[in-house]
């Protein structure tokens, strides 16, 4: 098989006899060049290269993702903590409690209160002192039972309870006038079927 080259005539020009006719180019095909050693090696290195950098930057991102991961983890077991913590926050100013340390105090509620005008330090009320024992029992079987104080220890005798209240001494009774009834047995209620 033989390959030809032709020149187009192009229409008023001179015609050149030299590229008029047609020549047979020689079939044999042309001998080829051994590859340069150094390119396979620059090549085959560069491939090596990028592979190497591609699995170094999926570590790194992968690395990443676990420490996001770990992050993640320990930022939800803190919100836990603070949930926990407010919890028990909310526990210790509640009313029970409160009236649990005041009680462990020995303070007791007074069925006439008395307050100070501060504009000109006036008393208003009787300005008696309460009675030694409350009409209130505020920590007692009417009160509402809370779970999240029921085991803390009270302020002024950490080995007592709202549970366990140790005996505190009573300071003399005086006889209560014209006070309510006692509540210690809960809230006054008619019977029903």
């Amino acid at each position: 098989m033989s390959l030809a080259t032709a020149v187009p005539v192009v229409p008023g020009s001179a015609p050149r006899p030299d590229h008029r006719r047609l020549k047979a180019i020689d079939g044999a095909p042309a001998r080829r060049r051994r590859p340069r050693l150094a390119y396979a090696i620059i090549a085959l290195s560069s491939a090596l290269a990028i592979a190497a950098a591609q699995m170094g930057l999926s570590i790194a991102m992968t690395q990443g993702v676990y420490e996001e991961r770990e992050l993640r983890e320990q930022v939800t077991a803190l919100q836990y903590e603070q949930q926990s913590l407010t919890q028990q926050l909310v526990g210790l100013s509640s009313p029970q409690y409160l009236a649990a340390n005041a009680s462990a105090l020995g303070m007791v509620i007074n069925e006439a209160p008395s307050y100070l005008r501060l504009s000109d330090g006036a008393i208003l009320g009787s300005g008696a002192a309460a009675p030694g024992q409350s009409t209130v029992d505020a920590i007692g079987r009417a009160s509402v039972p809370n779970a999240l104080v029921a085991t803390a220890p009270l302020v002024t005798a950490p080995d007592a309870t709202i549970q366990g209240l140790p005996e505190v001494p009573a300071a003399p009774s005086a006889p209560v006038e014209n006070g309510p009834p006692a509540l210690s047995e809960g809230l006054p209620a008619p019977q029903t079927r």
